[in-house]
């Protein structure tokens, strides 16, 4: 009826742990719903494809940073359910005009930096939402949850990214096809990363507050290190990223917290 020319699909279930304990629940949620939206696609030829998939698909990578070559070993369901997808897309794209990319992001923070939009979900469980909200008072204190991964200071290191430049990364994806691109993988990162004991210390150095931070057991199907190589991503759509600053992504996150805070008093 609208004569749909492409599809972004954004929609997912995300928490690594809640996928360890509801399996069935992200298969159908993650894997199962995106068969109906391609199948969909299919039937109606819908030409151009951008899938949100994640860096779960690498598990642990023997490699930093890891590039979309690396063989993919996913410790979770969450990270298998987004592998099945690709797969999916893959094979579909082979058998039918349908030209995808499915970007692996990586982990995505921040808020808009013009204030208008950003992480509103309760109970949030991204790490540098969880901060923000620690640091302004709105929790009590932040875990730490495991201290004894094989890094620099035993807790799990991670690629932060920009909200901002990953929309500018789907919308580079999506010139691409329309261009006449081929389907591609393609990471979406920055190429470093930091301790969630790092992150926790920008967050307190840009706050200028103290807050509690209690150190727990490991998560189940948390990887210990994952960094991206966003080589693939410059070179065939040009994605340019503009946000790359720990404390940058952190002010963001913080100065929303702090809109949402004021939007309940009001």
């Amino acid at each position: 009826a609208h004569a749909v020319a492409a599809i972004i699909h954004f929609a997912g279930s995300v928490v690594v742990p809640d996928s360890v304990a509801d399996p069935l629940g992200y298969y159908l949620n993650n894997t199962v719903r995106a068969h109906a939206l391609i199948a969909a696609a299919v039937k109606m030829g819908v030409p151009h494809f951008v899938f949100s998939s994640t860096a779960a698909v690498y598990g642990t990578p023997a490699v930093a940073p890891v590039g979309e070559d690396v063989p993919p070993a996913p410790e979770s369901p969450y990270g298998r359910s987004k592998l099945m997808v690709e797969m999916m897309l893959d094979d579909t794209a082979r058998a039918h005009e349908l030209k995808y990319v499915a970007l692996r992001y990586f982990n995505v923070a921040g808020a808009d930096p013009l204030g208008r939009t950003g992480q509103s979900t309760r109970g949030a469980t991204h790490l540098i939402k969880v901060a923000c909200e620690t640091a302004l008072g709105k929790r009590d204190q932040i875990t730490v949850h495991g201290t004894d991964y094989a890094t620099a200071d035993g807790t799990c290191v991670r690629d932060y990214i920009h909200v901002t430049d990953l929309i500018s990364a789907h919308a580079s994806a999506l010139s691409y096809l329309r261009s006449g691109g081929e389907s591609l993988v393609a990471n979406c990162g920055y190429g470093r990363g930091f301790s969630v004991l790092e992150v926790i210390d920008v967050v307190k150095e840009v706050s200028g507050r103290r807050f509690d931070v209690v150190m727990g057991p490991r998560r189940p199907g948390d990887p210990a290190s994952v960094i991206a190589s966003p080589a693939l991503a410059k070179e065939n759509f040009g994605w340019q990223p503009k946000h790359d600053d720990l404390a940058g992504i952190v002010r963001s996150a913080l100065s929303w917290e702090e809109s949402l805070s004021r939007r309940n008093l009001n």
